[in-house]
This record gives C-alpha cells, sequence and structure tokens, in this order.
C-alpha cells in the first residue's frame, strides 16, 4: 500500500473520530441546555406565581421587618440585660422584664404615628420606655452610663438561624433592604453583629415616621425607584402585611412563621389574612422564589 494511501486513510478515519467526537459533544451539550432551561423555565414559574395564581414577575426588591421577623429580640433583650444588671446584685426575671419592654413599643411610636409628638429615633424611644418600666421592676436608681448601655441591648441582638443563609440566596435575584422602625445605626449595628449585607438600610429613619404609616413603605419603595408592586414586604406580624401595612401601600406580601418570637409557641405560626406567600423561614421563601 503506497504511503499516501496510508496519509489518506488515516486522514479520514481521524475526521470521523473528530467528527464524531463533535457530535457527541454537541448531544451532551445539547442535554445541558435542555436540562438547564428546564430548571429556568421551572424557577421562573416559581417567581412567577404565588400559590393563589398571581404574578410576582415584576418583583425586583424585598423589603424585611427587623424585630421577632429576623432576630430574636426577646431572648437577645434578656441577655443583655441580665449580663448589665445582675453584676450589680439586681436579680428579676429577665424574660418578664424584655417583654414589658417590648410591650410599650407600640403605644410609644403610636404618638409619631399619629403626629402628636415629632419624629425622633427609635433609640430615643426605646430609653423613655425603657425609663417607664425599670421602676416596675424595682429598679429605682441605676447609673446614667448603665442605662445607656442597656438601651442599646437593641442593637447587640442575634438573627434566627434560617436568616443568614436565606438572606444570601435571595440576595442572587433582589435587592433587599430593611424597612425597618429600627434607627440606621441600629439596624446596621444588627447586622455587622449577624454578618448580613445590605443594599440599602431604610425604614422610619428615611420616612421619619413609623409602621404600619403607609409612607414608610412608599419611601422604601421610591428609594429603589420602584413602584410599590415591583417590591415585597417580608414580615412575621399581620400589622406589617394584611392590617393595613404594606398591601394597603401596594406592596407585594410574604408572611414568615416566627412561632417562639414572644416564648416558646407564644409567636405566629400562621397569619390570618391574605397574604402572596407563607413560607416556614426565609430559606423557605428562597425555595418558593425559586432561588
Amino acid at each position: 500500500m503506497s504511503q499516501h494511501k496510508i496519509n489518506h486513510d488515516a486522514t479520514y478515519e481521524g475526521g470521523m473520530i473528530a467528527r464524531r467526537t463533535l457530535i457527541q459533544v454537541g448531544i451532551s451539550l445539547a442535554a445541558v441546555v435542555t436540562r438547564s432551561g428546564t430548571g429556568l423555565a421551572q424557577n421562573h414559574r416559581n417567581v412567577a406565581l404565588t400559590s393563589s395564581g398571581k404574578s410576582l414577575s415584576t418583583v425586583k426588591a424585598l423589603f424585611f421587618d427587623v424585630f421577632g421577623t429576623l432576630v430574636d429580640w426577646r431572648t437577645g433583650v434578656a441577655r443583655e440585660a441580665e449580663a448589665l444588671l445582675k453584676p450589680r446584685g439586681i436579680s428579676l426575671d429577665w424574660l418578664a422584664f424584655a417583654d414589658a419592654w417590648r410591650a410599650e413599643y407600640m403605644p410609644t411610636t403610636e404618638g409619631v404615628r399619629s403626629g402628636r409628638v415629632p419624629y425622633v429615633k427609635l433609640d430615643v424611644l426605646e430609653r423613655q420606655m425603657l425609663d417607664k418600666i425599670l421602676p416596675r421592676f424595682g429598679v429605682k436608681t441605676l447609673p446614667e452610663v448603665t442605662k445607656a448601655q442597656l438601651n442599646l441591648a437593641w442593637h447587640r441582638l442575634d438573627g434566627w438561624p434560617d436568616v443568614k443563609a436565606g438572606l444570601a440566596r435571595l440576595s442572587r435575584r433582589f435587592r433587599l433592604a430593611p424597612v425597618s422602625n429600627g434607627n440606621i445605626s441600629l439596624i446596621a449595628d444588627i447586622a455587622s453583629r449577624n454578618g448580613w449585607r445590605w443594599d440599602a438600610i431604610l425604614g422610619a429613619d428615611i420616612a421619619h415616621d413609623y409602621k404600619p404609616k403607609a409612607d414608610v413603605y412608599l419611601a422604601a419603595a421610591d428609594a429603589f425607584d420602584l413602584s410599590p408592586s415591583s417590591c415585597m414586604m417580608v414580615a412575621a406580624h399581620s400589622i406589617d402585611l394584611v392590617n393595613g401595612g404594606a398591601s394597603a401601600a401596594g406592596l407585594r406580601t410574604a408572611f414568615i412563621a416566627r412561632p417562639d418570637e414572644n416564648g416558646v409557641a407564644k409567636g405566629a405560626d400562621r397569619l390570618v389574612g391574605k397574604v402572596d406567600i407563607s413560607a416556614s423561614t426565609l430559606t423557605d421563601l428562597a425555595d418558593q422564589l425559586g432561588v
């Protein structure tokens, strides 16, 4: 056999092998694209529709309530109070103390919502609440520096176990911001403590008003140059979602169950009212949004 024919056959055989390889690669790539396309389509369906069939495809930003929804305020405040007051010989029911402090929250912020008093930061109002409840627990004299440190208990709260991973997943698709009644320095300290990253810190300090006033939610949407319907409020409380609040302002709504917020089995594990999504955790919310 001539050298020319050997070279020709080898070239032909090599070309056939290369062609078969390219075809096989093409088939494999097509399979990957098909699988990926199916997954993307499924994710799109998850994002686009709620359980009631409403479209969520226009949602671009998620807003979060903080106290109770993202952080365990009750355990944190009780822990901080004990750490500061017990060394001074003060002994009391630390969880009851946290509950009493929190119970003053809505009546005190109502002064601003109603227009009876001008807007001041939540830190200022928390201090007013603290001065009001200390005598009830027999604490009648306390150095000013200790009161100031105790008032910062709300800056040192821990997130619920699902929050960090949930926020990380949700940030892949949405802009994220707290829309809290907490002032910016308070919310920034909580984020730093827990390793959370926000695209902005919105809420009362931006609107100079307190939730559930509509202007707080609307100011948050405006800060991102979005329509209210392009934003979703995520909260564990009906006051943020269905009783006026975000839904009345035109935002989409997502409920997160926090059954232990006020003590074991004393929080909300389900919401009475109509919301777009109801989830057990932030990671469950991410699942439902297809992230």
